[in-house]
Parts: C-alpha cells; sequence; structure tokens
C-alpha cells in the first residue's frame, strides 16, 4: 500500500513540474511575441538607431493571463507612436490586446464548448481546474460568446460582391424558436455556395416566420443587393416561393431536386403503386446520358398519364428542371441532382440542436448555426467531381457569350 501511496505521489510530483515547465516556456513564448511585435510597429528594436523608427519603448507592465496550462503572469512591454501632429499614443497589441484576460486558445475552448451544446454553468465546471473559478465566471464566458453575436452580424452584413459561387443550394430547416410568447416551428433559409475551386461555402442563413415567396425572395434580394453575382446553376427543391426568388437570376440553369420530387409523387400515388412508381422514376434520374433520360421521362408521363393522371402533372410540374444536371460532367450528377449537400448541412444542424427544447430568440438560432460552421464544428468538404467545375465554367460561359 506504501509503494502505491509513494508511486502515486510521485506521479502527481511529475506532473505538476511538466505543468510548471509548460507555463514558463509559455510565457518565454508570448513575451518574445509581444517584443517582436513591438518591434515591428516601432520600425526598429531596442538602442537601435533608425531612419524608419516612428516611435520609443516605455517600460513593460505586469500581465494576468489565463493560458490552455492555467493562470500565468507575464512582462509585456510597452511602447508609444509618434502621430502626424507630432503627438505620441500608446502602441496597442494585437497579440494580447488591452484588458484581454485570456488567451485566444482558452476562448476557442470556450466557444467551442458552447457551440457542441455544453452550458456556461458545466463549462465553468470543467475548465475550473485549470484556470481557476475567479477568473472564468459566468459573465466572463457569457462575453465571449457574446462576440459570436457581433462575428454573425458582421458575417450577414457583409460585402458580397467579392464571392463569386459556381452552384448555390438553397433549402430551408424547421427549428423551434419562442415568438410572441409561444414555442413554435419556424423556417430557418439556408444558401450554400460552391466556389470555383469545388469548395463549399456557407452564404445566407434567415429565419422567417414561414417559408414562403415573400421571404424567399427578400433573402435572395438582399444577396443580389449586396453584390452576390448569378450562378451558373441553382439547386433548390421547388418550393413555389423560391422559385419564383429564383428569377432575381433570369441566366442562372435551374436544377429541380429529384428527390423532393419523388416524395411529391409518391404523395399523389395510391401505397400500393409505390413500388411501381420508383421503378419508373429511376431511369429519369439515373440513366446514362440526358437522352436516355428524356426518353425515360416521356414514357413516364405516358404511363402515369393513364394509371394516376396526379401523378404526371407533379412530374410536369417539374418538367426538365430535373434533368439540369445531365448538362454537367457525370463526376458532378451525383452532387447536382438533388439538395442532399445542404440536406447533409440541415442534417447536421439538427444533431447539434436537438438538446435545446428550443431557443429564446431567432437571434440566438440562427447565430448558432452560424458558429457551428464559422468555428469548424461542422466542416464543409468539396463537392464530388470539384475538378471538372473550372473546365465546365469557361464552357457554359463560352456557350453563353
Amino acid at each position: 500500500m506504501a509503494d502505491s501511496t509513494t508511486s502515486c505521489a510521485g506521479v502527481v510530483s511529475i506532473w505538476d513540474e511538466v505543468r510548471q515547465l509548460l507555463r514558463r516556456r509559455m510565457l518565454e513564448a508570448i513575451e518574445l511575441l509581444l517584443d517582436e511585435e513591438l518591434t515591428a510597429g516601432l520600425g526598429c528594436g531596442p538602442y537601435e538607431r533608425s531612419g524608419e523608427r516612428c516611435g520609443y519603448r516605455n517600460g513593460s507592465e505586469r500581465r494576468r493571463i489565463t493560458t490552455e496550462v492555467g493562470l500565468a503572469e507575464l512582462e509585456a512591454p510597452r511602447g508609444r507612436v509618434w502621430r502626424p501632429d507630432g503627438s505620441t499614443a500608446e502602441f496597442r497589441s494585437r497579440i494580447l490586446p488591452r484588458y484581454a484576460r485570456r488567451s485566444r486558445q482558452v476562448d476557442e475552448a470556450l466557444m467551442g464548448a458552447y457551440l457542441a451544446g455544453v452550458n456556461t454553468r458545466r463549462i465553468r465546471r470543467a475548465l475550473e481546474p485549470l484556470v481557476g473559478e475567479a477568473h472564468l465566471s459566468r459573465s466572463a464566458v457569457s462575453r465571449v460568446v457574446g462576440r459570436l453575436k457581433k462575428l454573425f452580424e458582421t458575417w450577414e452584413a457583409r460585402d458580397l460582391s467579392q464571392e463569386s459561387y459556381s452552384i448555390l443550394f438553397l433549402d430551408a430547416l424547421n427549428l423551434k424558436v419562442r415568438l410572441a410568447g409561444r414555442v413554435v416551428s419556424v423556417p430557418v433559409l439556408a444558401v450554400l455556395g460552391v466556389s470555383e475551386g469545388g469548395q463549399k461555402h456557407l452564404v445566407a442563413l434567415r429565419l422567417a416566420v414561414r417559408e414562403s415567396a415573400t421571404s424567399w425572395g427578400d433573402l435572395v434580394g438582399d444577396l443580389k443587393k449586396r453584390g452576390l453575382q448569378g450562378p451558373l446553376l441553382l439547386v433548390s427543391d421547388g418550393h413555389p416561393g423560391l422559385a419564383k426568388a429564383l428569377e432575381c437570376w433570369p441566366g442562372a440553369r435551374v436544377q429541380r431536386s429529384t428527390v423532393h420530387k419523388l416524395r411529391n409523387l409518391l404523395k399523389h400515388c395510391p401505397p400500393h403503386a409505390h413500388s411501381e412508381l420508383k421503378r419508373d422514376y429511376y431511369p429519369i434520374v439515373c440513366a446514362r446520358d440526358g437522352l436516355k433520360a428524356r426518353e425515360a421521362y416521356d414514357a413516364f408521363l405516358a404511363k402515369w398519364s393513364r394509371l394516376c393522371p396526379p401523378v404526371a402533372r407533379s412530374l410536369e410540374q417539374g418538367g426538365l428542371r430535373l434533368l439540369t444536371f445531365y448538362e454537367f460532367p457525370r463526376a458532378m450528377w451525383k452532387s447536382l441532382r438533388s439538395t442532399n449537400t445542404l440536406e447533409n448541412l440541415n442534417r447536421e444542424f439538427r444533431r447539434r440542436t436537438k438538446t435545446q427544447a428550443s431557443f429564446s430568440t431567432e437571434q440566438a438560432a440562427v447565430t448558432l448555426l452560424y458558429g457551428l460552421v464559422a468555428f469548424g464544428q461542422i466542416r464543409l468538404r468539396r463537392i464530388d467531381g470539384h475538378r471538372h467545375l473550372r473546365t465546365l465554367e469557361r464552357k457554359l460561359l463560352n456557350q453563353a457569350a
């Protein structure tokens, strides 16, 4: 027993020594970075004569900060920079801003825990052994989370004239939000873009009272107003309100989601005929090429106009926009023939928010969804067949010219 106790005590002692060493090394690294930042800001080092000098050092100050290895105290150099009018101003560090008490890594850990669904009380309890209760109050955690709101507001109003997306996916997901004193399920309109290199980007998120032509029109109109150029292809679920909003980009090709259309067809079909309907539908969306798909489309209409006219009318509503994806390289067909690319993102949204009974405000709902993507909790990969995208863009633009 004594040997076991002695062994455990030895392990604890070694761990304490390792933590102390890590703390010292981190402090040395931070102090070195601060000194290099000040040197760059002043245009020269200590006691150095230079015609590029634009200020002078002004001693140092003790700063207490919380790093990923715990609470620490360091010497932060100070300086003053010259203004054009001959006066001076205090040099402001970007590495360790004024009044900052935590390193960026600690703040990112707090934000990651929040986005993972951990509430403020549990965050404090989990990090208390590392940073101490006095330096991680409830208000401190709330301030870190509050930064997410500001980031979302900036992102939501950003200039889009420098952003270009070849493909836009548009769809909505439902979240429970407290509105007018009651918890109701409301749609969040989402737009996902695919850039020239095939990388997916979250373009817009907006909570609406209902998914209508007005709500989608306002969102798409706002994107266009902020400078977003029209894409080559729009992929949507065919919602009537969304279809009207897409008229803002008349030059874009439109792909109607084949998955959503199949669901619509099944709603118009008697249950006993579902299997037969699927057998006739799949040759349309899984054909060898566009020509075979059109033949299957015509055959479907001819057959189901007799068997079940509502099914045929529903297919005609989708029209040839169901076959637009055949104009693109085969490697991209799977990604382009439905809104599953955005549905996968929505599925992640639902999984991460299922522990939330409801959101207290509209802002809280969309801000959390934005944070999940912005802070890497949900990672967006490249679209299938992205290597063909640049070649395709040049081809389509030449055809348009």
